[in-house]
């Protein structure tokens, strides 16, 4: 089923062959797409962004070479050409722009700049004053170092960015009074937000949140790997430094002090995170199908009671029913109380306590936890498909199952892949299960930072930075979840059929 089929022997699959061939067929595809997206993707994405900045260059050289005297003013004075053309408005932003950005680097960036290279010298320390009572006196912080430096060296890039703007502002401006035409009033400039640059003006908070929120701490993360922030290099009583790469060689196997066998654990913790990820996401969702499929057939009665009795388990917060499943399941609950007291076992099913067992038992539970979202969401579309698709097959002399492969599995699929692609990277990092039901447990002596057989990646990171303080290290499995997610996301997004065939159901 796996092999290389021809076209001829594809037709002649059933409908089920068909499927199974298609999925299989992907998953062996996707390593070869992921080295793609590293060696042609990422390339013509770099090309793309060099001409980009080609084209800035060209930009700036134009200006240089012909711009009047007020355009190469501008060069260092920002939006003096927009304000000698009363563009007052564009002049002000710009200037008052210049002035804050001096300020800043004059008065508190500059300073931070310039401990980057060291993250501090001096740590804090006390001392005896006068009359004999200590005194703390307040060294240097290497995280505030770490983070105000980060902001600064982003504020430059801002900067630099905003340079090329105002002169390219200028010399259009330039252009536009040669060519005698009539320049944009203040006035015209803030109707364009309202109008043509509407766009710009709607995802202007967004972009904004976005980036304080999700790319700032980011890049924070990514600089806090290459340092040794642990449990003996906390601020503000110790200073941390810059180790190079050495926090990436422990997770791939290096050595470090405190880095035990973490290449390992790191090995064995991603493969169980995938392999949950995948079951997890597609029990839920197949089951969920037919769940919804089944409350749908004409036929059924009691079909909003059905449907109620489902929404009412979403209304129980999923903690609640994770602490008390981990109860019931656990080696004294009350499920194997009730199996020794009907006779059906002599001693308790290690449910949570063995590594294999509880593995089983988690994908279990989690089915039961997320059918019913699955089942709401399937049901919208399933009242949504034509019943003339049904209606053609039945007369063309398609049964259940047929009708099943050839209309309802290809339509849930072009219009939820979106969703399967959130439910699969939100699984990868699914805390509250694997941390409620089993905490990660049972631990092992062979994997490293107290990580146990059932633990996730992310519930081992909690377990990294909560009980060991292990920063740096924490931070490199970040970044790693982070490339495998985000490229998984993106490769499976474009290969799906709601984006390839976007305005069109096949």
């Amino acid at each position: 089923m796996t092999q290389q089929v021809s076209e001829l022997e594809y037709l002649k699959m059933t409908a089920w062959q068909k499927f199974c061939y298609r999925f299989v067929a992907f998953f062996k595809r996707l390593p070869l797409m992921f080295v793609n997206f590293f060696k042609v993707t990422i390339p013509a994405k770099a090309k793309r962004l060099g001409l980009r900045f080609k084209d800035m260059g060209l930009t700036i050289g134009r200006a240089a070479k012909y711009g009047d005297w007020k355009t190469r003013t501008s060069f260092i004075v920002f939006g003096f050409s927009q304000l000698l053309r009363k563009q007052w408005l564009r002049g002000i932003l710009f200037l008052v722009f210049e002035l804050v950005f001096i300020l800043y680097m004059a008065l508190f960036g500059g300073q931070y700049l310039g401990l980057m290279g060291s993250l501090g010298t001096t740590e804090s320390y006390m001392v005896e004053d006068e009359y004999g009572y200590g005194k703390y006196v307040t060294g240097d912080n290497s995280l505030l170092i770490l983070l105000y430096g980060l902001l600064t060296i982003l504020f430059i890039c801002v900067f630099v960015y905003a340079w090329y703007k105002n002169v390219k502002s200028a010399y259009l401006t330039q252009e536009i009074v040669e060519a005698k035409q009539n320049l944009a009033t203040a006035k015209q400039d803030v109707a364009s937000l309202l109008d043509e640059q509407y766009h710009k003006t709607l995802l202007g908070i967004p972009l904004a949140g976005l980036t304080i929120f999700t790319i700032i701490p980011i890049i924070f993360m990514v600089f806090l790997a290459f340092t040794n922030y642990d449990l003996d290099h906390m601020p503000p009583t110790k200073l941390f430094t810059w180790i190079g790469w050495k926090n990436f060689s422990a997770v791939f196997g290096g050595n470090l002090a405190q880095a035990e066998n973490f290449g390992y654990t790191f090995a064995k913790l991603l493969l169980w995170t995938v392999i949950w990820a995948f079951f997890a996401t597609f029990s839920n969702y197949i089951l969920g199908m037919i769940v919804a499929i089944i409350i749908n057939k004409k036929g059924i009665r009691l079909k909003k009671l059905w449907r109620t009795v489902l929404v009412m388990t979403i209304a129980v917060p999923q903690f609640v029913s994770l602490l008390l499943m981990s109860q019931m399941l656990s080696d004294t609950g009350a499920i194997n109380n009730l199996l020794i007291s009907w006779g059906w076992i002599s001693k308790p099913i290690k449910f949570l306590s063995d590594g294999n067992i509880a593995k089983v038992s988690i994908i279990i539970v989690n089915i039961w936890i997320g059918i019913p979202y699955t089942m709401l969401i399937c049901t919208g579309i399933l009242m949504n498909i034509p019943e003339d698709l049904y209606e053609s097959a039945r007369i063309d002399g398609a049964g259940p199952v047929k009708a099943f492969f050839k209309i309802t599995l290809p339509y849930m699929l072009h219009v939820t892949a979106p969703y399967l692609i959130t439910q699969f990277i939100g699984n990868l990092n699914n805390f509250n299960v694997i941390y409620l039901l089993t905490g990660g447990n049972p631990t092992t002596l062979s994997y490293a930072g107290n990580a146990g057989k059932t633990d996730l990646l992310i519930t081992w990171l909690y377990k990294l930075v909560m009980e060991r303080q292990l920063y740096g290290l924490a931070s490199v499995i970040s970044i790693l979840m982070f490339i495998i997610t985000a490229v998984v996301s993106l490769i499976v997004y474009n290969k799906s059929g709601s984006v390839k065939n976007e305005e069109e159901f096949m």
